[in-house]
């Protein structure tokens, strides 16, 4: 299969897919020195593009509330495991 570039405009799930594909044959265990070196490469460069992709979306998931009349954004936040929301220190 030929190597996919990521400044095309291929699609985060596109991405993602074939990140999965690359660790999953990575981790078979039956990959020569070369190819697991080719798949290496490949899985940066798609580790950064799906990260950037990410970080770009989160920017844009800025929530917009609605506090009286006036609308302002605030910023999404990730829930951490037990349902405490992250980086919070929200005394209730």
């Amino acid at each position: 299969m030929a190597e996919k570039k990521t400044d095309e405009a291929i699609s985060f799930e596109k991405a993602l897919a074939r990140l999965e594909t690359i660790v999953a044959d990575m981790e078979g265990g039956k990959l020569g020195l070369e190819k697991m070196m080719t798949s290496f490469e490949e899985g940066t460069k798609l580790v950064h593009y799906c990260s950037k992709k990410l970080n770009e979306v989160e920017r844009k998931i800025e929530v917009l509330v609605k506090k009286g009349e006036e609308i302002r954004s605030e910023p999404f936040e990730l829930k951490e495991e037990g349902g405490e929301e992250k980086g919070t220190d929200r005394i209730s």
